[in-house]
This record gives structure tokens, sequence and C-alpha cells, in this order.
């Protein structure tokens, strides 16, 4: 808790990379960090490497005060990362030792402290209400007390990009006040988000040029360029880095953490995370979305699943011959992997390596390859889709190479002679769903019947209950996601409904597909599939 400065980072002090996440990040829309929540993101940073977590605005908000006052009695051990307490500069007409949010940054034991003051002359004299000679004194007054108090000072400057085009002068003077009185950094922020590259490199470089001072970045997403205005700053200059994690943040956003890093580390060649660190950044980022209990982002730079997948045909043609052709870079080196789309735009060399991420071997078996190429393309046009569902499309592979070898494929673990489901709506009012089916499993002819609060729901529950004295391992599996979509139909066809089904065993998890113009026949082919995927596992 006392150290102030990055530990076990190869560049250590000369860059900082800073999260915010547990401030900044947490104005975004939607989410809701409790102390413990904060303490948990915390952890998962410090793993990943950050030099600087900003944990928040102690004597501002009760939950940020009780995580810094949980952290100062132990429960946060930070490895790689030392503490920041974020606040605001004292109040005109006291002083910085007796203003009580400035001794709430001092309580909270935190060793480095940002303080946020106005650097633009509109908002100093519209907001603040205030001349800039009293900004200015703000300023150095808090800076120069905290660091008496034998703590690490940086300085947010709010608006400094628009400030400094309105009036640099104004802008430069709460700079050289921060830093005459013993800031460490100046931290010049986009607060809304309004820059693009080129003029904001251009600015960091001016500013630079100009004082000498040490300068970090903050940037917004308004104009979906916090990233690259990020990196722009580093290159013109900037040695501290502020962003949150998978860009959290209020309106748009802020500069996303580890789109930011990836490139710093993969472009720049800059080792700002300790050894290994980049490869833990997909891992760290879905963990984040988690505790934000947020979805994460497919199309994420870099650790989005969607990150290195590859649909075209051309591509896998490629990629067939180099993985890197296509890549920017090896997604291991973030924590990623590749992966290979099927549809109906795919190719043969596409169908191929799926074939070989999935386990079937379709190299030098050309009509089983063609075969299934055909298939999909066929089943695409009729509104089934594989992108999402890897375990449906092993079946349908596996089904087609035992054909091209005239062999069986493997048998099913039962096979359905009928199933039938019926609604009843009772006087009550309630509506209860019915299914009966009837099975053959284990040379047995089994008949079930269920009730469930839906077709499907009770379908599933006769089919359980047919099959669970003869499939061991039936117990273990569950459903862990429905979803259903309806499909635009053809001119003079009904409408064709596609049903993907997530389903675990607790310890993996895999997709099925079923489409069918009966929601409940389309539910029950990817329940079938999920079932026979499951029988084909080495431990079923």
């Amino acid at each position: 808790m006392t150290r102030t400065e990055p530990a076990e980072t190869p560049l250590g002090d000369a860059f900082h990379l800073y999260d915010t996440t547990l401030r900044d990040g947490a104005q975004r829309e939607g989410i809701t960090y409790s102390a413990t929540d904060k303490l948990a993101v915390a952890r998962l940073l410090d793993e990943l490497g950050v030099g600087f977590i900003e944990g928040g605005w102690p004597g501002a908000l009760p939950k940020d005060t009780e995580f810094f006052a949980r952290a100062a009695k132990g429960e946060l051990e930070l490895k790689h990362a030392a503490l920041v307490a974020f606040g605001s500069t004292r109040k005109a007409g006291t002083t910085a030792d007796r203003d009580p949010q400035v001794r709430a940054l001092l309580d909270s034991a935190a060793p480095v402290i940002t303080l946020v003051a106005k650097a633009d002359l509109r908002h100093i004299e519209r907001a603040l209400r205030a001349d800039v000679d009293e900004a200015c004194a703000m300023v150095s007054d808090t800076v120069r007390f905290l660091t008496g108090e034998g703590r690490r000072v940086f300085l947010d400057a709010e608006h400094f990009f628009d400030g400094y085009a309105h009036s640099p002068e104004t802008s430069l003077r709460v700079l050289d006040a921060a830093a005459t009185a013993g800031a460490d950094v100046l931290v010049l922020c986009d607060t809304n988000g309004g820059q693009l590259p080129l003029g904001l490199a251009e600015t960091v470089r001016e500013v630079k040029e100009k004082t000498g001072f040490r300068l970090g970045i903050h940037c917004q997403d308004d104009t979906s360029c916090a990233v690259a205005n990020s990196v722009a700053a580093v290159q013109a200059g900037a040695t501290h880095v502020q962003c949150t994690a998978n860009g959290y943040g209020e309106r748009a956003g802020n500069a996303d953490l580890f789109a930011v890093t990836g490139n710093l580390v993969t472009k720049l060649g800059m080792e700002v995370l300790p050894t290994g660190g980049a490869a833990e950044l997909t891992r760290v980022s879905h963990a984040l979305a988690e505790i934000a209990n947020i979805a994460p982002d497919t199309h994420q730079a870099y650790v989005g699943s969607s990150a290195f997948a590859h649909k075209a045909g051309l591509h896998a043609s490629a990629i067939k011959v180099d993985p890197l052709l296509y890549n920017h870079i090896d997604p291991p080196s973030v924590g990623n992997g590749m992966r290979v789309l099927v549809t109906e735009m795919a190719g043969r060399a596409s169908l191929e390596l799926k074939g070989r991420e999935l386990g079937v071997d379709l190299a030098g078996r050309p009509e089983a390859l063609t075969n299934a190429m055909r298939k999909v393309k066929l089943l695409e046009s009729e509104g089934w889709s594989f992108e999402a569902a890897d375990a449906s499309l092993e079946l349908l592979l596996r089904r087609e190479v035992a054909g091209a070898a005239d062999e069986e494929p493997a048998a099913p673990p039962f096979e359905l002679e009928s199933y039938r489901v019926v609604l009843d709506h009772r006087p009550d009012g309630e509506v209860v769903s019915e299914a009966t089916v009837k099975v053959h499993v284990s040379g047995h002819r089994v008949i079930a019947t269920a009730e469930g609060n839906g077709p499907v729901h009770a379908l599933d529950a006769a089919l359980r209950q047919a099959l669970s004295p003869h499939l061991s391992w039936l117990d273990t599996v569950e459903l862990a996601d429905y979803k259903v979509r309806i499909l635009p139909s053809h001119p003079g066809t009904d409408a064709v409904t596609r049903v993907l089904l997530e389903t675990t065993d607790g310890l993996h998890e895999w997709t099925t597909v079923g489409v069918h113009g009966n929601i409940v026949e389309a539910s029950w082919l990817a329940m079938c599939d999920a079932l026979v995927h499951k029988s084909l596992a080495p431990s079923a």
C-alpha cells in the first residue's frame, strides 16, 4: 500500500499504464460496483500488471471510502500496481489543510493522489466562478500540501485541449502551477472527447516542447478515437496513459485499456506490462466484463472472440499456408485464438481448417470435404448457421467423413420414435405444457411424460426422464443459454425459426443449432445434437 511507482514492470517508472476503471469507468450507464466488486477488479488489474489503479473518490462516495478503508486494512495486496485516490483541489476561500475533501484524500491512505483541476478559462470563470489567479492557487496549494504529507501527486488537467485552443496561456498556467508545487505528471484530458489524433498529437508535442513537463493523456471516446488519440499522444511524447477496462465510461466511454495496451506492446514494442502480461489481456478483459455484468464485446480489438475470426474463403486459403497472412499479430500473444467461421461464404480451405480445429481431419478426403461443403451451403440457404454452433458442425463433418468411407457414423445415444407437446390452460389461469416422448435407448423402448413452464422445457424434462436411467452422464448436462431468432421468410413461405442452445457439463460448453418452421422442432433438433455431441466426448 505504500509503493508510489510500478513494480516489476520492464519500463518501470519511465512509463505509466494507469487504469481508472473503478472511477471513470464506473460512470458507464448500467455499471454499479460494490466495494467488494471494486476489490475484485483491482486484484485482476494488478494481476495484469498495470502500474497504477485509481480506486475512486474517497470522501465523495461512501463505497469508494469503504473500498480504500478495506484496502488499507489488508484486503488488497498489490504486487505490481500503486493505488491511487482521485479528488479535487481545495475549494476557493479556504486552505488545503482545512478542506474536508483534501483531508479525505489523505485519510484514504493511498500513496498516490490524482487531483482534477479546470484547465479551460471558460470553465474557470463560469463553473468555478473564480479568476485564473485563484484557480492556480487552488492547484498549487493542494499539490504542495499533499506532497508535503508524503504523497505522490498527478494532476488531471480537465478540458485541457478545448481550453488550450481557446486560451493557451491559461491552460499552461494551470500546468505550471501544479508542476512548480511538485506534481509529477500533468495529464492532458480530452474531457469532452472531441479531439482527433493528428491535432491532439500536435498539441501534446507543442506543450511538451514549451514546458518540458512530464505529460500524460486521458481520452474520452466521443469521436471513437480514444484509443487512437491515446497512442498518438504517446508517440508525441506522453509517458503516462489513462484507460479503462473494455473502454467503460460515461457517454461513449474511455480509451480501452486492452486496445491501448495491445497497440503499445505489439505495434510500438513498449514493455508496459510485466513479462507474460500481454498474454493475459483476453482473460482479464472477459473477467472484468463478468464483474461489470456486461457481455464481452465479441468484436473488441485484440481480446474479442471475433478479433481473429475469419469468414471469407479467400482468407482461409491464405491462412492454411500461413496464419499470419491474415492476422495482424499472433493471437496467443494477447491470450486470444484464431477461429475459422463456416458459412455459405466459406470455401474448402475454410472447412478443412475448421475441421482441424474441431478434431475432424478432412485433409486427403476430397469426397468428404466436397459433400460437407455442399451440405453446409444448402443448410445455410435454408436458415441454418454454423458460425456459433461448432458442436452441430462437428457432428455434420463426422457424418460426412463416415459416409465417404462407407462407414456407419457413431451411433447416437437414443433414437426418437415420436414426441407430443400439449398446452393445458387450467381454470385458475395457469398455463402448463405437457410433453410425452417415445424413444429407444440401450435396447429399450421408453415412454416418459413431464410438465414444464413452456413446451421446450416440458420436452427437455420428458426426454431427461426417459434417458436418465440409461445415460450415467446426463445429470451433469444442463442448458446454459437458449437463443431464438425468427428468420425473414421468403415470399410464399412460412417463417423459419433458428434456435441456438449452449450446453455445459460443468467442465466444457458447446453450442448446437436447430432450424425449422416450428420452434419446438427447432429446439428438439438442437437439443438432440447437444446430447449426441456429449455422448461422443471421451468422458461420456
